[in-house]
């Protein structure tokens, strides 16, 4: 069987570190494209003070997180169309993809219908009034555009799984560069245009994604893409369907109920007390510069385990699963020392225009617990690697019992750190801190226990 005879998915060193840097090297530019966009939207908020640049945090994680599910559920493109382009199947490809977009499609309208529970989730953890008002209109026009999320998510995992991340990478930065630019002219008023604030950071969001979507529209339906794949318009498959739904639930399960909790911990912090609320947004901030990057490695892993297990070949995705370590701790060390070295500095890119006394209160809380958040940033390379490496396989249902199991832990001792022993934020910090580190070794016990290797999904029946 010949799994390599297109130039896109061909490299010198079957699993080795250049293929791995090829097909995910991309696909880090393009997720830190994303946190560049999410990462400017608070940054010029913050400009305005910290009230708005919290509330952006606050309500566009919960816009995030009502997609989590779907988003889940249809990046299980990339692993299945990669290992149907290891079986040799190419058309099944294409036809992965038209089965995300009826799920994106239909997922839009619930999402939409559940917006009355993420106001509850805000009163329920008491925001601060200043904060709450912003946060909602944030959180409303981003919900709006979530469609426009989705449909990228389809194309831009179909592409991942087929090996042409650079035009994910292309979508990704026009998105980037669409949503700074519209979002400097909308927050702050330029151009004779009205400031809007808040509101025009939503506005400049949503015209971004939809510029990052018509670019991976054009480069899938070019004629060279239709011709290789046979692409044709969104039909139902049933066989097809039935496989994404029961391999990718699970992943789609797990992002949502992970994000849950990890808003709710946002949320509970953000109860504490504006300058808390501050300290902690610029702390996530930096947290997600660190973080996101390492999911364009584990899309690589993802998408190279999934071909070669679809070849038969389990061998060379254990040498992918090493290479793509070697990339994630290669770049998380530069994090490291960022974080423990040169925090003032970090904190201080936050600074708002003249004095403010939220953020003088809350600069020395952030800095520490930025400080305390390079005691992680290995594990989470560690973590996001041998997580792809079993999703890849196939192995969701148990990486979604650990993922899942591991975050909501983190839920109660934040609750009983800061909100029954009264403890400190910056101890509440620590406690979560220490707590997050034995994440990397149970995933990295699943992977070594070898049992994905004897999983099958696009040739079973």
């Amino acid at each position: 069987m010949n799994t390599t005879d297109q130039s896109d998915t061909s490299f010198p060193s079957q699993g080795g570190l250049r293929e791995m840097l090829a097909l995910s090297l991309p696909m880090v530019v393009s997720h830190a494209s994303e946190t560049v966009l999410v990462f400017t939207d608070r940054l010029f908020l913050s400009r305005l003070g910290p009230v708005p640049m919290s509330a952006a945090m606050g309500g566009g994680l919960t816009a995030f997180m009502m997609t989590t599910f779907f988003l889940g559920v249809i990046g299980y493109t990339t692993a299945l169309a990669a290992q149907y382009l290891g079986a040799g199947q190419k058309s099944r490809c294409a036809t992965v993809l038209s089965q995300a977009v009826i799920i994106a499609l239909l997922a839009y309208p619930l999402i939409l219908a559940a917006r009355p529970l993420a106001h509850g989730l805000f009163a329920f953890t008491d925001v601060p009034a200043e904060q709450l008002e912003a946060q909602k209109l944030y959180f409303d026009i981003l919900l709006g555009g979530t469609i426009l999320a989705l449909l990228r998510s389809c194309f831009a995992s179909f592409f991942s799984g087929v090996g042409r991340t650079r035009v994910v990478m292309l979508s990704a930065l026009t998105t980037m560069l669409v949503n700074v630019g519209a979002n400097y002219v909308l927050i702050f008023g330029r151009f004779g245009l009205p400031a809007l604030g808040i509101r025009g950071a939503a506005y400049g969001t949503i015209f971004g994604s939809l510029c990052g979507l018509l670019v991976l529209l054009a480069a899938y339906l070019a004629e060279s893409n239709r011709r290789e794949f046979g692409v044709v318009f969104p039909r139902l498959d049933g066989k097809v369907m039935r496989k994404l739904l029961r391999f990718g639930y699970p992943a789609g399960v797990e992002p949502f109920l992970n994000l849950l909790a990890f808003t709710a911990m946002i949320l509970i912090f953000h109860s504490n007390g504006l300058a808390t609320a501050t300290a902690v947004t610029i702390v996530f901030s930096w947290d997600m510069v660190s973080f996101v990057p390492l999911l364009g490695i584990q899309i690589g892993v993802v998408s190279l385990v999934g071909r070669y297990m679809g070849a038969g070949r389990p061998e060379v995705a254990e040498r992918v699963t090493l290479s793509g370590l070697k990339m994630g701790w290669a770049y998380s060390s530069v994090i490291l020392v960022l974080f423990v070295g040169f925090p003032e500095q970090l904190v201080a890119v936050f600074q708002p225009e003249g004095a403010d006394p939220i953020f003088a209160e809350a600069a020395p809380l952030a800095t520490g617990m930025l400080r305390l958040a390079g005691l992680y940033v290995l594990a989470d390379a560690v973590m996001v690697v041998f997580s792809g490496a079993l999703r890849g396989a196939g192995d969701t249902f148990w990486t979604m019992c650990i993922s899942v199991g591991l975050h909501w832990l983190l839920l109660p001792v934040l609750l009983i750190s800061l909100k029954i022993l009264h403890l400190p934020p910056q101890s509440a910090w620590l406690a979560l801190v220490v707590f997050f580190l034995s994440f990397s070794g149970v995933f990295y016990l699943r992977y070594r226990s070898g049992k994905w290797k004897t999983l099958t999904v696009v040739r079973e029946g």
